[in-house]
């Protein structure tokens, strides 16, 4: 596992030094405080990826219920494991209510709270996003793929997306498009011709036609293939 911080917020003295040196022998940047109010400030500041909570700390050391429920409340960001003496199965779900990504009861077993924490760290990764969409013309086949679907377009919509295409990025005028489409000197096509190919490409192409992210409208100008 990658070397993390983590925040230890525990008064139980034994638990913190057992805790802290097998998170260190792995290779972790710890500190251990016994109060919420120095958990918080390092949780401002320090920005730890994982924090192991008790939430008994004792009247010195805060209300360490309260404390849980406050930090999920205001989107942290960081992934919280419960450590407790607490036995009673309603003390670990309400645990979990508050925000906890899990709950470990004492005594445990380092290697059993070691597992937790990997499950933990896996379950708060953002998640894969999908590769992009890539768009293919074979022109030897007068075929076009979408990622892996084929689309089939009409003879104006393939010359409309070849020379978009040819350019990435490139704006290109509705009279540019105009002479590419209607290719006889004289036609009584006009920019509204344009426009009805470019919604029928993009019905074809765009996941949305009205938020397309492939064939873009530059207003005033003309369109464009996304670069």
């Amino acid at each position: 596992m990658k070397p993390i911080k983590i925040l230890i917020c525990d008064r139980d003295q034994d638990t913190v030094k057992h805790l802290a040196d097998a998170l260190r022998d792995d290779g972790h940047d710890v500190i251990a405080v016994d109060r919420t109010a120095r958990a918080q400030a390092l949780l401002s500041n320090w920005k730890p990826t994982l924090m192991l909570l008790d939430v008994q700390l004792g009247e010195t050391g805060g209300d360490g219920w309260s404390f849980l429920a406050h930090v999920h409340k205001r989107g942290s960001g960081v992934a919280t494991i419960v450590v407790t003496g607490l036995h009673r199965v309603d003390d670990r779900i309400r645990a979990l209510k508050l925000g906890a990504d899990d709950c470990v009861k004492k005594p445990f077993h380092p290697g059993e709270l070691m597992a937790r924490i990997e499950a933990v760290l896996r379950r708060s990764r953002p998640s894969k996003q999908p590769e992009p969409r890539r768009l293919v013309i074979d022109e030897e086949r007068k075929e076009v793929r979408m990622g892996e679907r084929t689309v089939t377009l009409s003879p104006k919509e393939y010359r409309l997306l070849k020379l978009l295409h040819s350019s990435p990025g490139k704006v290109f005028s509705s009279d540019e498009i105009l002479r590419v489409l209607w290719r006889r000197p004289k036609s009584y096509a006009t920019r509204q011709d344009v426009q009805k190919y470019v919604y029928l490409l993009r019905k074809k192409l765009e996941v949305d036609p009205k938020k397309p992210e492939f064939v873009l409208t530059v207003r005033g100008f003309g369109y464009r293939l996304a670069a």
